[in-house]
């Protein structure tokens, strides 16, 4: 087994893991601070951790406004939008079951805007993978919806952050999917950083409860998620094809469940069972090589 095979095994299965996590620890930090000051805070330490990293290992940085330009813009869709729609939506009553299934349509949304924009095309197999993989996201988390209790708006945000990723993806792939790590990342941390202030300045008191819960929630999602997940995500973006990349996405919210159930004591029953089987089954056909 080669080094590249490794890696694209390896690094699928750790972001997912850090990526599903993600919907979990904003559970434990929402509590002690309002959504977009959260995410203010976040997005900057995030910014300035990964610059550091940055300068410490002497990181190309962009050559031009417009290549800095191409690379804000992606991160304030994928990171910014994303994680803004999703937050605001789990703050104002939508579960983050409900959240990880909206976001769970994004390869869909992917594989047919990406036909267009890439030129990239899917096989049979692969649609019929896609399509496996979302009844395997509906059988996780059918039985944690709870519609008599969310509210439209917050059905609205989380779809403002699942169109967010993925034209956020599809950007970074068409403009800036060479972009170094860790010069990109702090750019992109940042860019989002200053797209949610004004929002924060002006619906939020930004007053911030800073115990121990929020303190490891937020550092979680500012080391663990904003710079270890989307540090892998962009990495998977550049070596392989952005309807594939989406396809991912479909484990999130089966980690989402099997961390709650370990963190919460949540069961996992049947139907959770089935649903993580038929997801594999999906996401294994859609990342399937075509015979030449």
């Amino acid at each position: 087994m080669n080094e590249g095979h490794i890696h694209s095994i390896a690094f699928p299965f750790i972001f997912v893991m850090l990526y599903g996590t993600g919907f979990v620890g904003a559970k434990y930090g929402l509590p002690y601070a309002e959504p977009v000051t959260f995410l203010v805070w976040r997005f900057a330490i995030a910014a300035c951790v990964v610059a550091g990293i940055g300068l410490f290992f002497k990181a190309n940085w962009p050559k031009s406004w417009r290549e800095a330009f191409h690379i804000g813009v992606a991160g304030m869709l994928t990171v910014g939008t994303f994680s803004l729609g999703v937050f605001v939506a789990i703050d104002m009553g939508l579960s983050p079951a409900l959240s990880a299934l909206i976001i769970a349509l994004q390869p869909v949304l992917v594989a047919v805007v990406a036909r267009r924009m890439l030129g990239e095309s899917l096989k049979l197999f692969q649609w019929l993978g896609l399509v496996f993989g979302l009844i395997g996201i509906v059988f996780v988390v059918s039985q944690k919806l709870d519609f008599t209790s969310v509210h439209m708006t917050g059905l609205g945000m989380a779809v403002i952050g699942l169109l967010g990723l993925s034209f956020g993806n599809l950007y970074q792939k068409r403009f800036c999917a060479d972009m170094n790590i860790f010069s990109g990342g702090a750019i992109q941390s940042f860019a989002s950083c200053i797209m949610c202030l004004p929002f924060a300045f002006t619906f939020e008191t930004m007053q911030v409860e800073w115990s121990v819960q929020f303190m490891g929630a937020l550092g979680y999602m500012s080391i663990g998620v904003s710079v270890g997940a989307l540090s892998l995500l962009y990495v998977m973006i550049r070596r392989g094809e952005v309807s594939r990349v989406a396809s991912i996405f479909y484990f999130v919210p089966v980690s989402a469940a099997l961390v709650s159930s370990f963190l919460f004591e949540e069961k996992i029953d049947l139907p959770v069972a089935i649903g993580i089987s038929i997801t594999a089954l999906g996401v294994m056909l859609v990342n399937r090589q075509s015979k030449k």
